[in-house]
Parts: structure tokens; sequence; C-alpha cells
């Protein structure tokens, strides 16, 4: 895989419009996007589609048939950056490096716990009203496409991709 500055990676991804949302943001700030397979719905989804409206075309696409061909498809000097809701520098102290991957997980169950171990960092974003570890009290995650777009903003501004 051609190293790009900065990529968007997705492990597993289960809701169409969320992708689509995503594949947007890939567009709008010219970040490659990686799908890791299985998904939780066809690339020919119409709710994928509207999602993504007509930018589709602007996106560079690479889908990979499991989250082993997508670590052997990096570059060696790749950095994977696992995008998570708990345990992460948070997102403000976080050093991005060129040449690295924001990964981030399903949206039901996030990154698993063999993934997480193979990223190289892991960045949270800090959410001051968010939920107790029980759940409770507040807000247990922000939407993966909000997420994303936040992370991906951060990311490129630091490394002055724009």
């Amino acid at each position: 895989m051609t190293q790009k500055p900065l990529r968007v990676a997705l492990f597993e991804p289960r809701i169409p419009p969320n992708t689509g949302n995503i594949a947007r943001t890939c567009a709008a700030f010219g970040l490659p996007l990686d799908l890791i397979e299985p998904l939780g719905f066809s690339l020919e989804d119409r709710y994928l589609k509207r999602a993504g409206l007509d930018y589709w075309p602007h996106v560079d696409l690479t889908i990979h048939k499991d989250v082993d061909a997508f670590f052997d498809s990096l570059a060696q000097t790749s950095r994977v950056i696992g995008c998570s809701r708990r345990g992460g520098v948070p997102l403000q102290a976080m050093q991005f490096e060129r040449g690295d991957v924001l990964l981030f997980g399903r949206e039901d169950t996030g990154l698993s716990e063999a993934t997480r171990s193979r990223c190289n960092q892991i960045t949270t974003i800090s959410m001051p009203c968010s939920a107790g570890s029980d759940g409770q009290g507040g807000v247990r995650s922000l939407n993966l496409s909000v997420a994303c777009a936040i992370v991906s903003h951060q990311a490129g501004t630091q490394l002055q991709l724009w």
C-alpha cells in the first residue's frame, strides 16, 4: 500500500450511513479510507450511497478481507492509532506522525482486544459529560462518523495537511 500522510480505517463497520458519512469526510479531507471485512452491509446499500452522496468517486477506497490482511498491507513505517472511547491518550495530547492510520472500531463493540493490542497507540476523545463505568449518568460514546471527523480533523491540523 502506498503510504499517505494520514489514512482512516474502519474495523468491521456495521451501519451503512456511518460509513457513508465517513467516506464523505475522507473525500473532504483527502484521506484514503480502508474498510476491514466483514462489513455489516453491502457496498451497494442505498443508505451507504445516500450518506456518501455523489462523493464516492472522490474516495480512495481499499477493502481488506480481514484484519490480518489490513495489517499486512501497511507500510512498515505506518503507525496504527486505535481510536477508542476508553483507555487512550487524550486526543488533545496525542502526537500524530505522517503515515499514521486512524483505526476505528465497530459501532456496537468498538475495537476488539486482539485488534487494540496490535495498535501502536490508542487515543480517546475527551467527553466531559461521559457516562460512568456502569454506562449511566451521561453519554456512553460519540457516533462513529462524528468521532472519525473529530480525530481526522485534529490529526490533519496537527500534521499541517490543510
